[in-house]
């Protein structure tokens, strides 16, 4: 019998095969590339071993600066390096950054006063919502796609056991969002998005495709999505 807890993927077993093939490559070569420093957007982020190195791939951190308005108090969900919440920082005085990884913690927090924003951001660990409090005008999250039992903290940036993580985030996102509110959330096709469409339906959100981008390689092509999404 089927556990009810696994999550069953809604897609072809041979493409759920070829995700899990090339998740193991990108994590291979996402470890084989750390530390590094990263010179991306106009910022200079310093990325220890452990923390997630965002690729430059997909669409989402170029939208941030535009996103976010001076009077916005914004919430980076997942922060990583903490690039999300540096870049929102360029137009807020009010951010908040959280992730359940405490070495990315600390590398954030370096990472904003590294590039003059320090006194903007309030960094802390927090598993999803645990430790935020409030509501926010604009949230930001780029969720590990994938929906294996992560190794180690590095790889829960990218892998999310039956995406526990996203469906906590999807469900408690409404009681987050300020009157207005609305939340930036990026995600691709190397994970099963028809279950993250199931859950944005059943919290009763509105969601807009706002960006979109096609990348690949020889056997498989992904589309980065970037979704508006508003109660």
């Amino acid at each position: 019998m089927a556990d009810p807890k696994r999550h069953q993927p809604r897609m072809s077993p041979e493409r759920a095969r070829r995700l899990r093939r090339w998740h193991l490559e990108a994590d291979r070569e996402l470890r084989n590339g750390l530390p590094r420093r990263m010179l991306y957007l106009g910022l200079d982020l310093r990325i220890p071993e452990g923390v997630f190195s965002p690729s430059g791939g997909g669409p989402f951190y170029p939208l941030i600066r535009a996103e976010a308005r001076p009077s916005d108090r914004v919430l980076d969900m997942g922060t990583g390096c903490g690039i999300g919440a540096i870049l929102a920082a360029a137009q807020s005085r009010d951010v908040v950054g959280v992730d359940v990884n405490p070495i990315a913690v600390e590398a954030a927090a370096a990472n904003a006063s590294r590039n003059g924003v320090g006194d903007r951001i309030t960094f802390r660990q927090s598993d999803v919502f645990d430790a935020v409090d409030g509501r926010f005008d604009l949230i930001l999250f780029d969720p590990p796609y994938r929906w294996y039992k992560a190794r180690d903290l590095l790889e829960l940036s990218t892998a999310d056991e039956n995406y526990g993580v996203l469906t906590r985030f999807l469900g408690h996102l409404r009681d987050h969002l300020a009157p207005g509110g609305r939340a930036m959330l990026q995600f691709a096709t190397s994970g099963d998005i028809d279950y993250l469409y199931a859950l944005i339906d059943a919290a009763g959100l509105q969601k807009e495709v706002v960006a979109s981008e096609d990348l690949g390689s020889e056997d498989l092509t992904v589309t980065y999505f970037v979704f508006r999404l508003t109660p």
